[in-house]
């Protein structure tokens, strides 16, 4: 009976190891997996706190990059040679002054500054010419027609004879289709009427 007894006892005694034994093996397994998961959750942050440091450096070391290309820029052009910077001046000058010099081997109207432009190796002829003269229509005709031809040494001026009394009286001009060949301070050289061709006036124009 004691033999029996003492068979219960060890049973329940077993029972209730076993009954306590397996809560605390789970508990332990909720526990491990709940580390686990902080662990991937730790690691997932810092992984991401790490992309965006990276993201943040690449964006600060191209600023700086664009900063310094900058500077270098204007130090270059701070340290420009002052010779290239005034000869670019020089050639802004020409440029906007295009409009009141003369072309050489042209054909334009007259304008007092132009005059000033004969010389040993340049030869400027006025041209008195009157809208309403057959003659000169035909002359200014032919001189337009062949451009091209006009030496590169010669310019024509167009003066108009209605409009320029002064002119005439300064050449004794008296009637249109009349053309006087001057030097630079308007001087007389030669006049002439009857050319009624380029080539004609080419031809009459003294050396």
């Amino acid at each position: 009976m004691k033999k029996n007894t003492s068979i219960v006892f060890g049973l329940i005694a077993l029972i209730v190891m076993t009954g306590g034994i397996y809560p605390f093996i789970n508990s332990s397994k909720v526990y491990a997996s709940t580390d686990s998961n902080k662990d991937t959750l730790m690691l997932k942050k810092q992984m991401e706190e790490k992309v965006m440091k990276e993201k943040k450096m690449t964006k600060e070391k191209a600023m700086m990059q664009k900063k310094l290309m900058a500077e270098k820029e204007r130090k270059m052009k701070a340290n420009t040679p002052k010779t290239n910077r005034m000869m670019k001046k020089d050639e802004t000058s020409m440029v906007n002054k295009g409009d009141t010099m003369m072309k050489a081997g042209s054909y334009e109207t007259y304008t007092p500054e132009k005059v000033s432009m004969a010389s040993t190796t340049h030869d400027v002829v006025l041209f008195f010419r009157a809208s309403w003269c057959p003659t000169c229509r035909a002359v200014d005709s032919d001189i337009k027609s062949n451009l091209s031809k006009i030496p590169s040494s010669l310019t024509i001026l167009d003066v108009n004879y209605d409009d320029s009394t002064l002119l005439k009286q300064k050449y004794g001009v008296t009637y249109q289709h009349t053309f006087v060949q001057v030097d630079k301070d308007g001087n007389l050289i030669k006049k002439w009427s009857g050319s009624s061709t380029l080539a004609l006036i080419v031809s009459e124009i003294q050396k």
